[in-house]
């Protein structure tokens, strides 16, 4: 399309009047972050080394931004893991003609540690963010202060292995079951948040009755079938079959416990 075609199609043309915006969304987060003392959040997307330091990389609209090792908040190792995560970072410094930034991880996490403490309180429920996860425990965030999730906490009846059901970055509501701010020390559970299936579930199972379950785990000293959501039975292990995670099985109830919520069973025989 011709310059002649264009002021003809677009009213009010006047080329000298065509600037150039100088506004730079990505360097007014910057700008104002450092200037406020504001944390800001963004994906880690990659991991370069500069000055002989691993740093992570981060962006910011268009600004690339470092966050260094030894700014990281973790050890190296929990610090790769992070790769592909969003992490919080507060600006530490800038260089507007290398077009890049500097920031701190660990001075976000600081910030946001000393804040949930400060409103923290006993019975409070809050959002939890999985970090890592184990086979029987996971370690979440609660506002910058990492506790220990275990797996007894997690939900009703047996779980296996934590791996199969969370994941890194998965988010849930946690209860505040137990808290010393003086010894920084706190205890939560997802589990308390539930609606236990106690003691409702005795009401459906008699001693000497015979229902299908499946298996949901093996331990040492036996092996747990699962009834319904939430209830499973614990039953010694058989003196032949061996059963596997995963098999349908008929079991027989030996004895309710109520007061600790537990239901002892015997397989009668496998299927």
């Amino acid at each position: 399309m011709s310059e002649e075609l264009k002021r003809v199609l677009i009213e009010g043309y006047d080329e000298s009047k065509l600037q150039q915006s100088s506004y730079d969304e990505g360097w007014a987060q910057i700008y104002s972050a450092k200037q406020n003392n504001l944390i800001l959040q963004a994906e880690l997307i990659g991991m370069e080394v500069k000055l002989d330091k691993l740093c992570g990389i981060v962006q910011v609209g268009d600004v690339r931004g470092l966050i260094p090792q030894d700014y990281s908040g973790s050890d190296v190792h929990a610090f790769r893991r992070m790769l592909g995560e969003p992490v919080a970072f507060k600006i530490v410094s800038y260089d507007r003609e290398g077009e890049t930034f500097v920031a701190s991880r660990a001075a976000a996490i600081e910030h946001m540690e000393s804040s949930t403490w400060k409103w923290l309180e006993l019975n409070a429920v809050i959002t939890a963010v999985v970090r890592t996860v184990y086979t029987k425990y996971m370690m979440v965030d609660i506002g910058g202060i990492e506790v220990e999730l275990p797996v007894k906490e997690f939900a009703y009846g047996w779980t296996e292995d934590l791996r199969d059901l969370v994941d890194i970055g998965d988010h849930f509501k946690v209860k505040v079951t137990a808290l010393d701010k003086e010894l920084k020390q706190v205890t939560i559970s997802k589990k308390a948040l539930d609606t236990s299936p106690w003691p409702a579930c005795s009401k459906r199972y008699n001693v000497r009755g015979e229902y299908i379950g499946r298996v949901s785990g093996i331990a040492e000293y036996g092996v747990f079938v699962n009834l319904e959501r939430g209830v499973d039975a614990l039953v010694r292990h058989m003196p032949f079959d061996r059963v596997k995670v995963g098999d349908k099985v008929p079991v027989r109830i030996i004895n309710i416990d109520l007061k600790k919520m537990q239901i002892f069973a015997q397989i009668t025989r496998k299927r």
